[in-house]
């Protein structure tokens, strides 16, 4: 499979369009549509920013070995919940905060603002 094949196979998966994806890695919506048509090279650069931003394994992405996804992040959560001594329940409130879009993230984290700020500002 072409690297741009795979590219569009990640992009489907994740179920973002041509200007989600090319967005998160710094490049139009016409770059990605000639990237997944093999009309456009992937750079060394690009191949490490899909791999960073989107948690691809660089070696399926390079050589179609081993699985589509990295198992980093989810490592990376089991140590940060290893080093807080965090339960299932912080594990899956930080899971859950993950996939909210930017928009939920910021109101969240307006509505703690808010409550951290009455609660200093009442009287103990």
């Amino acid at each position: 499979m072409s690297e741009g094949k795979k590219i569009r196979e990640v992009r489907i998966a994740l179920k973002l369009t041509l200007e989600e994806f090319g967005s998160k890695v710094g490049v139009t919506k016409a770059a990605m549509s000639n990237i997944e048509k093999g009309n456009r090279n992937v750079t060394e650069q690009m191949r490490k920013a899909i791999c960073r931003e989107f948690n691809v394994n660089y070696d399926w992405l390079m050589y179609g070995d081993g699985e589509m996804f990295s198992d980093l992040p989810q490592t990376f959560l089991d140590e940060l919940c290893r080093q807080h001594n965090m339960d299932d329940f912080d594990r899956q409130l930080i899971e859950f905060y993950l996939t909210l879009d930017a928009g939920c993230r910021e109101a969240l984290k307006k509505h703690i603002r808010e409550t951290l700020s009455h609660k200093k500002d009442s009287p103990q």
